[in-house]
């Protein structure tokens, strides 16, 4: 992952948004590692999303899992989510909207979106992963 792939993947996933007529969003990309590479707020987001964001996306890196598969895992086992957001910190946010991202089946990122229903957020995701011909992996 690198800053013009990130830019790439927000630009991408904002004209989604705008082609769908979704709300305003806050989308957050970063590598591997979990260290951010790139976060863009859209006018009319809210000052949490920005945390949320990057939540969706560190969350999934750190557990290598979408987070919708941590959504469904939270479900079932609340205090392991639990347990694991305090490991990560509170920066583990188990609702869809992070899509892990991969490049010839080697993780290479994952981008978080939040600001409208968490299942359109991740749509905007998949469909800028996949716009660069890259895998997206929601669990």
């Amino acid at each position: 992952m690198n800053l013009t792939l990130a830019n790439d993947l927000i630009s991408a996933a904002l004209s989604y948004r705008q082609s769908h007529d979704l709300k305003p969003l806050t989308i957050a990309v970063i590598d591997a590692g979990g260290h951010l590479v790139a976060l863009q707020r859209e006018d009319g987001t809210s000052n949490l999303r920005a945390s949320i964001a990057q939540g969706k996306a560190k969350g999934a890196v750190a557990m290598g899992l979408g987070s919708r598969a941590l959504y469904n895992r939270a479900q079932e086992q609340p205090y392991f989510i639990s347990a694991m957001n305090a490991l990560n910190d509170g920066a583990l946010v188990p609702v869809p909207g992070g899509v892990l991202i991969k490049q010839d089946g080697v993780l290479i990122g994952a981008i978080g979106i939040t600001g409208d229903s968490s299942d359109n957020d991740e749509i905007c995701a998949v469909a800028a992963i996949e716009e660069f011909g890259l895998t997206a992996e929601t669990g």
